[in-house]
């Protein structure tokens, strides 16, 4: 019988060390599904659901990140109907259409970004163009639309019709002190000239439907301050991300944004995860958003606070001015390395025909692409 006591107790041992071990596994694999970890995930801005569903295909068949989101955001570049982003993008204040994008590949540690380049209608693809051939980040104005057709991208006209007519209201909709626009009839005009009325449209732009004119108006009063960011991570924690724009419409030919500014509407650390931005871009420069999200990420925070961190600095750029801070929106969104995503606006929504639409971005974490609703920091009312 004592014989038996060290065999039990080898046993016992065993079975003890089979136990923690077990227990230990199953809290890695809770962690694992609660991080993400061992999965493909994509997000974006909430025009992204294509991308995200094309991302996550390329990165199921085994295709690199940065490849993967490039192409994602290919579809918006490409999509005339998307008036924030590439072909049909809402021009400047010149009627010329100015775009902006930048690239970061996160296991080479690289990044490339174009600005202020016309004529190419995927300037995502020269920005990874000016990474991977170039000795230099950025290219701008006429310098990157050459480097461009160096490599073979053809010029195109990207104003479409449905763009030129928003423009055309927006140029109509424009007064001096005294009222008058040379854009516009003279002084024997009747009343109701053309100022974004739908009747005065109407005369305007005989041929335009009404929902056209409409949707016309409405952007010379409100432009979109669209964009996408898009970032990817695949199941070996790699993670790439893309910023591309039109840019603020009707801006001052060369403004620059924040989309291509490495470190403002994008920034990858392999080590900690990515960051990007969508909205008005002045205000992300002046907290280097997505570089501040990645630090916050760095030292602990989620991808969620993280990006609430940085709206707060905004909101303190105008003393937490409600009244100033209603006058435009921003979105960030952040991808921790393991697999954790969250995204944050300034805004709970913005209104649309007297109706509150949330504040959301788009995931792909396998399956469908979906809209989640974002993190916000304050809160409006219908």
């Amino acid at each position: 019988m004592a014989q038996d006591l060290p065999v039990r107790h080898n046993i016992l041992m065993m079975k003890r060390r089979d136990w923690i071990t077990g227990t230990a596994a199953l809290a890695a694999q809770a962690a694992v599904a609660q991080t993400g970890g061992g999965k493909n995930v994509v997000i974006a801005s909430a025009n992204g659901l294509r991308a995200c569903a094309a991302a996550a295909e390329i990165l199921k068949r085994g295709g690199d990140t940065l490849d993967a989101v490039i192409a994602g955001v290919n579809i918006n570049e490409e999509d005339p109907e998307d008036n924030s982003v590439g072909y049909g993008g809402l021009p400047n204040e010149e009627g010329v259409v100015e775009l902006d994008a930048s690239v970061m590949h996160g296991p080479t540690r690289r990044a490339g970004s174009v600005a202020s380049i016309q004529g190419v209608k995927t300037p995502s693809k020269v920005a990874k163009l000016v990474m991977e051939q170039s000795d230099h980040v950025m290219l701008v104005g006429e310098g990157a639309g050459r480097y461009a057709r160096a490599y073979g991208f053809r010029q195109e006209n990207l104003l479409t019709e449905k763009s030129r007519l928003a423009w055309l209201v927006w140029k109509q909709s424009q007064r001096d002190g005294g009222g008058h626009n040379n854009w516009t009839d003279g002084l024997d005009a009747p009343a109701g000239k053309a100022t974004g009325k739908p009747s005065a449209l109407r005369r305007a732009f005989p041929e335009a439907g009404e929902e056209l004119l409409a949707w016309a108006a409405e952007m010379a009063r409100r432009p979109p301050a669209g964009t996408i960011n898009c970032l990817g991570r695949n199941a070996k924690g790699e993670i790439s991300g893309v910023t591309t724009t039109s840019g603020l419409a009707w801006k001052i030919p060369g403004r620059v944004g924040d989309s291509p500014i490495i470190g403002a509407g994008l920034f990858v650390d392999p080590d900690v995860g990515g960051a990007g931005s969508t909205g008005r871009g002045e205000e992300n420069i002046r907290v280097a958003g997505a570089h501040t999200i990645v630090e916050n990420m760095r030292h602990g925070m989620s991808p969620k606070d993280a990006c609430l961190d940085c709206l707060k600095r905004i909101s303190r750029n105008y003393g937490d001015d409600r009244e100033r801070l209603g006058k435009f929106d921003i979105k960030f969104y952040a991808l921790s390395k393991d697999g954790v995503f969250g995204s944050a606006s300034l805004w709970n929504g913005s209104m649309r025909q007297g109706k509150l639409a949330p504040a959301q971005f788009a995931v792909n974490d396998g399956g469908k692409s979906r809209l989640e609703d974002c993190a916000f920091l304050l809160e409006r009312k219908p």
